[in-house]
């Protein structure tokens, strides 16, 4: 049996059947954090969703890594750095304190 974990949805991967980015996990992992402490802010997520989505950023890494540069290079044109501020502070929160924190001190980029 083989379940897929990541999808691609136009130009970004996100976990399979989720809103969750793969960025957002890749960057918990880049930090160090186990797979059990990545998917405590993330409810919708299963542990095994979290390992299958890391298990594919490994077996993708380059294409991953070019494409998780890509995102940050093209928010980095002029007047971007405040986004990729704010976007890098929201995914922070989230995976420090969960969706009921309010301690950024930027505004989120991506309310609803």
């Amino acid at each position: 049996m083989h379940t897929q974990y990541v999808e691609q949805h136009e130009v970004a991967y996100r976990v399979a059947g989720s809103r969750v980015s793969l960025g957002s996990l890749v960057y918990a992992f880049w930090d160090g954090k186990s797979p059990e402490t990545i998917a405590q802010p993330f409810p919708t997520l299963t542990l095994e969703q979290v390992y299958g989505a890391i298990a594919f950023y490994l077996g993708h890494r380059t294409e991953i890594d070019a494409y998780l540069q890509q995102s940050v290079s093209v928010t980095m044109q002029p007047n971007g750095k405040r986004l990729v501020t704010q976007i890098l502070c929201s995914i922070r929160r989230w995976l420090r304190h969960g969706a009921r924190c309010g301690q950024c001190r930027h505004e989120r980029p991506f309310s609803s």
